[in-house]
């Protein structure tokens, strides 16, 4: 069930549970914001369709924190935050082994390719010219027998970016099938539902009191201690 964080005027956060659209697709599936909306509706009584303005996304299995406008002019404000890269996002994920570096910065070149019902990024060497660069900073806050707790600090924005990266660095994302084929390991989270990825933090500055305001989203039940 998602959990409101925060909510005024202008802003509503949201912790989006693993395994819930963020955004309606081809399914009849419920997505979150679809559910934001239906909440807003009923909670002010608001007649007729209601305004959300979807700023970012997550992957369906990854959990935390998904920000919405509820005005138009905060939708361009707080949109041009996240295109202007000004935004600071944090990501904790518990991923397989321990990295060779406690912490570092990795950039590399992604290619998004189309599969049969969804999108994949591919980790490659050399520029290309379909190639977008990806860019983020982890350490290592915990490191136990066979896998280690990361927080991520992403800086750019790319479709699957920090499951790509932690798997072509040797350190896939617990339960993400996806991008650790080679691993047979993995475990099935949530049902399959899952990986052990959740958007933990986000800062952006608010849209009329033009201060920064930071959000943390509480870990899933899901997310296991070390």
């Amino acid at each position: 069930m998602p959990e409101i964080i925060y909510e005024d005027n202008h802003l509503i956060v949201v912790n989006k549970p693993a395994g819930m659209l963020t955004q309606g697709d081809n399914t009849s599936d419920e997505s979150l914001f679809d559910w934001t909306k239906a909440y807003i509706k009923k909670k002010y009584n608001k007649p007729g369709d209601v305004y959300l303005g979807l700023l970012h996304r997550l992957d369906r299995p990854v959990s935390g924190i998904v920000c919405f406008a509820r005005t138009s002019k905060a939708a361009s404000r707080v949109s041009e935050q996240f295109r202007a890269k000004k935004t600071r996002k944090i990501y904790h994920a518990i991923v397989e082994g321990i990295p060779n570096r406690t912490s570092a910065h990795l950039k590399n070149w992604l290619i998004v390719s189309k599969g049969k019902n969804s999108k994949s990024s591919t980790v490659v060497i050399n520029k290309k010219a379909d190639a977008k660069q990806a860019e983020l900073n982890y350490t290592c806050l915990k490191e136990t027998t066979g896998r280690s707790l990361v927080e991520i600090e992403l800086l750019t924005g790319l479709k699957h970016q920090i499951r790509a990266q932690l798997a072509f660095i040797g350190s896939p994302i617990i339960g993400d099938f996806r991008y650790s084929k080679q691993n047979q390991k993995t475990e099935k989270i949530a049902d399959g539902h899952a990986i052990l990825l959740h958007a933990r933090e986000l800062t952006i500055i608010h849209p009329t009191q033009k201060e920064a305001i930071s959000f943390t989203a509480p870990y899933p039940k899901h997310f296991p201690k070390l």
